[in-house]
């Protein structure tokens, strides 16, 4: 049976290539007080130096990450809030957050009463 994909590999699919992206995506989109360096994203987020190091450039070239300054020899990156793509993506997890919160809320509204 012959596959019916209409993009060979879209926007997301390319930015999104597995669960490690995300938690990059996660940790930048939350902890914005500061900015960090690859192996600062790699710990706090809890993915592999090697991984952050071949995703960091492409969320800088999609323009979700800018690279903010030089800290000795490592580059520091946080959260591109001057694009479009990386205010979509605040305000995406923001609204994810508090869906999931809304959500938990009549539950444990419940089992203090």
């Amino acid at each position: 049976m012959q596959k019916d994909k209409v993009l060979e590999q879209g926007p997301l699919e390319m930015l999104f290539t597995g669960n490690a992206t995300a938690r990059i995506l996660d940790f930048v989109a939350t902890m914005q007080a500061f900015d960090y360096s690859e192996s600062d994203i790699a710990r706090y987020s809890g993915v592999s130096l090697k991984h952050a190091q071949t995703t960091i450039p492409r969320l800088v070239e999609s323009g979700l990450l800018i690279q903010t300054r030089t800290s000795g020899r490592s580059k520091m990156y946080k959260l591109n809030k001057e694009s479009k793509s990386g205010t979509a993506l605040e305000d995406f997890v923001l609204a994810l957050a508090s869906t999931r919160v809304h959500k938990q809320m009549p539950e444990e509204r419940s089992l203090t009463t």
